[in-house]
């Protein structure tokens, strides 16, 4: 039952993702703004028929390939369910809700039916033009059983929406808390589309009847918006203060990895009000700091109650839709005081409890150390050029799943995978984190959520395409390329072209001392062991990384090869004493360019040896390494190295 209710919520998200066009039409064209009544009418010709939408987007949600058919059939159940249970009993109006039956029996009869073969003086109406037929007979049956049946039930579910609506503060706040506290499962969009579109009742000027939050708010009930406006201070202030106690919680060597992550999730949470990469980021490993999360948000809710403030949105409760419906609101700039406010308490609360229970959030984690060599190891950079390479990170996202045999079932929502494995135990969460996943739920033995952010839509899009096609070959150049116009393909290798980076002794890769290397899982080189501690580029080209413990650096050449200079062995756990780095990642670099200056004797000192690893993370299968000279070698020298 979880996994179809949240099978039900990523429904959900196809239709809710357009109400921001009805709301921008709706206001645009208000008297208060540019006063265009026919853009009004344009955004309530959305608002009008959201039964008729939730149910092509449900369709098309629960149908197994998002066909068109399905989308019809979802549209023909609707309207033959909605006039038929009219028709018996004129008082019903199950709004939304209509939709979301006739949706979700359309996408469950196009996929048993899809296929169907009838006898042949019937063949013409087989297949998929079946689905739509079916779904018509179906919707006539519930509309005789609703039409007779739904209205004591219809009568309980206006009482449950007058107790919410009633309630006062009560009721504000328990939606607000318990709008948070499903979000780990999905199950929040299932509750606001019953706040959202379906409690409450208001009738305009003109006679027309709208139910819902969103649209009696947008409509001019000036009893709407109790349920919309403590997310403000929430979304606009109180998670981005979050981010920032999150910041300065962080260990002294992780704030530069953290914070730019950090910052970009906050600003992404201010200007739109999307706040789950915020909230999976400490989720799962500080549930404790959700819980106060979710208690904030519901007294955030009653605190704008209790001021008497409604303001509302289309989409979500960012600075956006915080301006574009300013003009509606009611008492709109003391959201503002309360955001501050909210902010102050968030930014306390956080800080002291992550300080004082030793919470692992971002940056504080036992093993942040490890995912960062681990990074390396993947030869996909965490970070760089090679995140726009969907069809790449697809691979690696496939790979850390177990496979696509391992997946039943791959669906996606406004940020995360949604996912039924077959088997749990080979899922790799670890490796899910290096490609970028801000968090990773295992909901139960079969349901899992990985937490990607606004792109997964393209990432779904590229593991999807791989798995339709059996495709588990790894990336090549030409696939990065096709994904990624800012990638280069290689090239020939020119011996001349590539310098010794640092002087010292040549050996094979295969004898350095660390199986990472020697086995050639990140690709094929050489090593180096340094006789100084100055590291030159051994190329022409960019920086493509620079690792957060400044003990590695990734480089492109202008051919195309992309080459990792890794300094010491373990020098990980130095946490970047001892080195002093003089590049930063997009720089254009020369042959002999400073790259890293290394405090020799304290690295050998203090890591397991100074031995470096000279990787080119590129090469086809068929491409090795050579040294073309031994012993020791001075920094600049050319000819080196060929590749076979």
């Amino acid at each position: 039952m979880l996994g179809y209710l949240q099978r039900l919520g990523k429904s959900l998200m196809l239709p809710i993702a357009m109400l921001p066009a009805a709301a921008l039409l709706v206001r645009l064209g208000a008297p208060d703004v540019f006063d265009i009544p026919f853009v009004s009418a344009a955004g309530g010709g959305i608002l009008d028929n959201l039964g008729l939408i939730f149910a092509i987007g449900i369709a098309i949600g629960f149908s197994r390939d998002g066909n068109g058919s399905a989308a019809l059939s979802g549209a023909v159940g609707y309207l033959v369910f909605s006039g038929g249970y009219k028709a018996i009993n004129d008082e019903l109006d199950l709004g939304v809700f209509a939709g979301i039956i006739a949706g979700i029996a359309a996408g469950h009869l196009y996929n048993k039916f899809h296929d169907i073969q009838l006898p042949e003086f019937l063949a013409f109406f087989g297949g998929k033009r079946f689905v739509p037929i079916i779904t018509s007979v179906l919707m006539v049956l519930v509309a005789g059983v609703i039409g007779l049946l739904w209205g004591p039930v219809q009568d309980g579910i206006n009482s449950l929406g007058s107790w919410f609506i009633n309630s006062g503060a009560v009721g504000v706040g328990a939606y607000g808390f318990f709008n948070r506290l499903l979000i780990p499962i999905g199950l929040h969009h299932v509750v606001n589309t019953l706040i959202w579109f379906d409690f409450g009742t208001f009738v305009d000027a003109a006679g027309q009847t709208w139910h819902g939050e969103i649209n009696r708010f947008l409509n001019g009930d000036p009893d709407a918006g109790f349920f919309m406006a403590g997310f403000f201070p929430i979304m606009m202030f109180g998670l981005p203060a979050a981010c920032l106690a999150m910041f300065a919680a962080a260990k002294k060597h992780r704030k530069a990895a953290v914070g730019g992550f950090l910052g970009s999730i906050a600003l992404t949470s201010f200007l739109t009000g999307i706040t789950e990469p915020i909230e999976y980021s400490f989720m799962f490993l500080s549930p404790l700091l959700y819980l106060v999360h979710a208690i904030l948000t519901g007294l955030s809710m009653m605190v704008s109650f209790w001021l008497d403030i409604k303001h509302g949105f289309g989409f979500s409760a960012g600075l956006i839709d915080y301006l574009l419906n300013f003009g509606i609101a009611s008492r709109p700039l003391l959201l503002l005081v309360q955001g501050v406010i909210f902010g102050l308490i968030y930014f306390v609360v956080f800080y002291v409890l992550i300080k004082k229970l030793d919470l692992k959030t971002p940056g504080r984690e036992d093993d942040d150390e490890v995912y960062v060599e681990e990074n390396e190891q993947t030869g996909a950079p965490s970070s760089g050029k090679g995140r726009k390479n969907y069809d790449g990170t697809a691979y690696h996202y496939l790979d850390a799943l177990g496979g696509p045999e391992n997946i039943k079932t791959l669906d996606y929502c406004a940020t995360r995978l949604r996912l039924q494995m077959n088997d749990m135990s080979k899922v790799d969460e670890k490796a899910l984190k290096r490609q970028g996943a801000n968090g990773v739920m295992k909901v139960n033995k079969k349901n899992l959520q990985v937490i990607v952010g606004t792109t997964v839509e393209f990432l779904a899009d590229a593991m999807r395409k791989r798995m339709d096609q059996g495709n588990m070959e790894a990336p090549t150049d030409s696939n990065a390329k096709e994904a990624n116009d800012t990638s280069v393909q290689t090239q020939g290798f020119n011996a001349d072209e590539f310098v010794m980076p640092v002087k010292g002794t040549m050996m094979p890769i295969t004898e350095v001392p660390d199986q990472v290397f020697s086995q050639k899982m990140m690709g094929d080189g050489f090593a180096i062991d340094p006789e100084d501690g100055l590291y030159v580029s051994p190329v022409d080209g960019e920086i493509l990384n620079v690792f957060p413990t400044k003990h590695a650096v990734g480089i492109q050449s202008e051919s195309g090869h992309e080459i990792l200079v890794h300094i010491g062995l373990d020098t990980v756990e130095l946490e970047g004493v001892g080195f002093d780095v003089y590049v930063k990642e997009g720089d254009k670099v020369k042959k002999g360019d400073v790259l890293v200056k290394v405090d020799l004797d304290y690295v050998k000192a203090n890591a397991t040896s100074t031995v470096s690893p000279i990787v080119f993370t590129n090469l086809s299968e068929n491409e090795s390494v050579e040294l073309l000279q031994s012993g020791t070698i001075g920094a600049g020298n050319k000819g080196i190295i060929d590749i076979k």
